[in-house]
């Protein structure tokens, strides 16, 4: 029998080096299902419990270098469940190739079942969004697709009407005036500044007496380079959140993460430094950066558009973050004196011994605080550990120490709630051999967290590496936007929409066949993390933690503290609670 185009697509993909398709299948994406199950390349098609799940999985492989993500979905909601996801790794810059169905093209414009404009839905979202009108044209739209993705690391996608796909393919147009001839595969340039640009910058550099270095997942790749270029310079080294592997916790002038989640020695770093160097980073809250003026500045980034987005620099290093930082350590003078470095080794010492007081204060019945710090020391080797939005994140920015070898990542630019479980399962399949946690709020667990865990069921038992740990927050609240309302806009909280039903997430690890820990002691915090990672299966910690702990900024501002004290006021329902965890925290 001739080829189908979807099985045309599955043979190109495979070209590509897809090995993996995250997706759920609908009628408007039979044909490519069938496809899958036909041909022989190799491709595995994990079944997720909801599209926009696959698009979280497909963003994770990325992020934790497995290549283009690839997601798949049927025409109407199932595309339009994706979103959500595809916009995670636009704001990311993760590469990431959509393929989603539609109803017949005789159909198209009748106010068919399930028609969406998908073509128009999708172009806010996509570098390339195309429809395939004709056999003729799959070829070159899935190169261009995976070409533009890997390229502009971004998201591309691929429609596909459900009569397309049963059509015979052409794997080679006619050789005629309109056909185009496409082939696979990318050549990465190797992007380097100029040589002008890299004295301009070094100069700079060379003259700061205070040097500040902001890193983040533009440097993923580099961290060698960045400890060179930071003890060359006496440098402190601070982490946007998406940057938090780039350098292990352990180096002594690493300040932490930086921003509202970030720490007071990396505050203290930008609001005292001379010059700031920006390596692959788009932190987007100016007002944790030095005030305009007071330092020079120096931008790493391979993307031309993202220099001098936050900060106004004097010099810009347009290219691969590794590559430049190579080309720019020969022009750089060591610096003798070491007094700025070892101020801010100071203050990362006393920023350590505070986290850890905080981490020990008593709560009602476990500080937060305490269950992430606590994991720190008992983090296997070469763990990937994957946070969710919402207060979760604020302990992982602060409290979890990785060392070498290790990953982390959340969703950055987009803050999605619902990411961390699905960002797990993507890496366990990119490293089934590496043992990998979830760091969940109750509020994300609720959202997306529990249905995924059935994922987790079905397809834990072929990973290399059976440790996948979930740990749950549960305390019955949406803690971040509870302390946002408090802080940010002087409300009192609203228990109408923040406060959560209870719900058993140990006890429901246990009808999965998982591993259930339930505790509630600060005794049980690491015997439980010690059982999870042992306990030869999936683990889910779920941990009964206070929610009245305040997730400090490392600064407090006139506003914030004004805004506090009018949450207060205006007859916040844990008021008493709230005033005297923050006292502790404060204090300790």
């Amino acid at each position: 029998m001739a080829q189908t185009t979807s099985e045309f697509l599955v043979d190109r993909l495979a070209e590509w080096g897809v090995r993996r398709v995250y997706g759920y299948p609908g009628d408007g994406i039979n044909g490519v299902m069938g496809a899958l199950r036909r041909t022989k390349t190799g491709i595995e098609f994990v079944q997720v419990r909801h599209e926009e799940m696959a698009a979280f999985m497909a963003v994770a492989q990325a992020k934790f270098g497995g290549g283009v993500g690839v997601c798949m979905a049927t025409s109407g909601p199932g595309a339009i469940h994706l979103l959500n996801g595809l916009y995670d790794a636009k704001a990311d810059h993760q590469p990431v190739v959509a393929i989603i169905g539609q109803q017949k093209r005789s159909a198209l414009g009748s106010h068919y079942q399930q028609e969406v404009d998908l073509a128009n839905l999708f172009a806010d979202v996509s570098d390339y969004v195309q429809m395939v009108v004709d056999p003729a044209q799959l070829r070159h739209v899935i190169d261009r697709a995976f070409r533009i993705a890997q390229a502009h690391r971004t998201v591309t996608t691929i429609i596909l009407p459900n009569d397309i796909q049963e059509l015979p393919a052409v794997p080679l147009p006619p050789r005629a005036h309109g056909s185009v001839f496409s082939g696979v595969g990318l050549v990465e340039p190797n992007v380097q500044p100029s040589a002008l640009s890299l004295h301009e910058a070094a100069a700079i550099l060379n003259a700061g007496q205070k040097v500040a270095i902001l890193v983040g997942a533009g440097a993923l790749h580099a961290t060698a380079e960045v400890e060179k270029i930071a003890d060359v310079l006496g440098a402190g080294v601070a982490k946007a959140l998406l940057g938090k592997a780039v350098l292990p916790d352990e180096l002594p002038y690493v300040t932490g993460s930086i921003g509202l989640l970030g720490t007071r020695a990396s505050w203290d770093l930008m609001q005292e430094c001379d010059t700031l160097l920006m390596i692959g980073s788009s932190f987007p809250y100016s007002e944790f950066l030095p005030e305009p003026g007071k330092a020079r500045g120096v931008q790493i980034d391979i993307d031309p558009a993202m220099i001098n987005l936050r900060y106004p620099m004097e010099a810009a290093l347009v290219g691969d973050t590794k590559l430049t930082l190579q080309a720019l350590l020969p022009l750089l003078q060591t610096k003798t004196d070491r007094s700025w470095q070892n101020k801010v080794m100071a203050n990362v010492r006393d920023w350590w011994d505070t986290l850890r007081n905080r981490a020990m204060v008593d709560a009602s019945p476990l500080n937060p605080q305490r269950v992430l710090w606590e994991l720190s020391p008992l983090l296997p080797e070469r763990a990937i550990v994957c946070a969710d939005s919402g207060s979760v994140a604020n302990w992982y920015a602060r409290d979890v120490k990785l060392r070498p070898g290790m990953s982390g990542s959340l969703s950055g630019g987009l803050a999605s709630m619902g990411a961390g479980v699905p960002y797990a399962i993507g890496a366990k399949f990119t490293h089934p051999d590496r043992p990998v946690i979830a760091l969940m709020g109750d509020g994300a667990m609720q959202m997306n967290g529990n249905a995924e865990l059935v994922t987790v069921a079905k397809y834990w038992k072929q990973w290399a590496d059976p440790r996948f740990v979930v740990l749950v927050l549960n305390n019955r609240d949406l803690n971040q936007v509870t302390w946002e309302q408090r802080a940010m806009e002087g409300d009192a909280k609203f228990s109408g929409s923040q406060d959560l039903p209870d719900f058993s997430y140990a006890a429901y690890a246990e009808l999965l066949g998982f591993k259930g820990i339930r505790i509630g002691n600060p005794e049980e915090i690491a015997p439980a993390w010690q059982e999870a990672f042992s306990c030869g299966r999936p683990c889910v910690i779920e941990a009964y933690t206070d929610p009245d702990v305040p997730p400090l900024p490392p600064y407090f501002t006139f506003e914030q503290a004004r805004n506090y004290l009018s949450a207060i006021l205006k007859g916040d329902p844990d008021a008493g609670a709230i005033i005297r965890a923050a006292y502790k925290q404060i204090r300790a």
